[in-house]
């Protein structure tokens, strides 16, 4: 019995699957890219002013970016300085998210340029919160 190996070749990650699987995270090219359009939407949030009125006044922090295998689609996790209600601005931001594309094509240098969809970050509030708890008299009293 004659065992036939297939003529495609298999390379696995460190893990043992499959390389570029979703189980084995993002790439380092995919990360790259990421970072490169978390910047340029920083930098587009600092020092451009939206005619959204909504979004008139409005402080942005874009603290991750995540870009899909194929960089067609990024999701920027995002949330206002000193604030904590980011939800009330993200339909102003989906409006304004053509306009964010047309500026990431002057700055990046790949050939797609990613569509962006916006999700409100909560790890701040979550670290916020956890420090609040890591302060509380009761815990205090515990690590002590």
């Amino acid at each position: 019995m004659s065992t036939r190996r297939s003529s495609r070749t298999e390379l696995k990650g460190p893990a043992g699957h499959l390389a570029g699987s979703s189980a084995s995270g993002p790439s380092q090219r995919q990360l790259r890219v990421a970072e490169e359009v978390r910047r340029a939407l920083a930098e587009q949030f600092a020092r451009t002013e939206f005619r959204d009125p909504e979004l008139h006044d409005v402080r942005i922090t874009v603290t991750e970016v995540r870009i899909s295998p194929d960089f067609k689609h990024a999701t920027a996790f995002v949330c206002r300085l000193g604030r904590s209600d980011v939800e009330q601005v993200l339909p102003a931001l989906k409006r304004v998210a053509p306009f964010l594309r047309t500026g990431l094509s002057k700055t990046l240098r790949t050939r797609v340029v990613p569509e962006i969809h916006f999700q409100p970050d909560t790890a701040p509030d979550a670290a916020m919160e956890m420090d609040n708890l890591l302060r509380s008299p009761e815990v205090s009293r515990d690590l002590d």
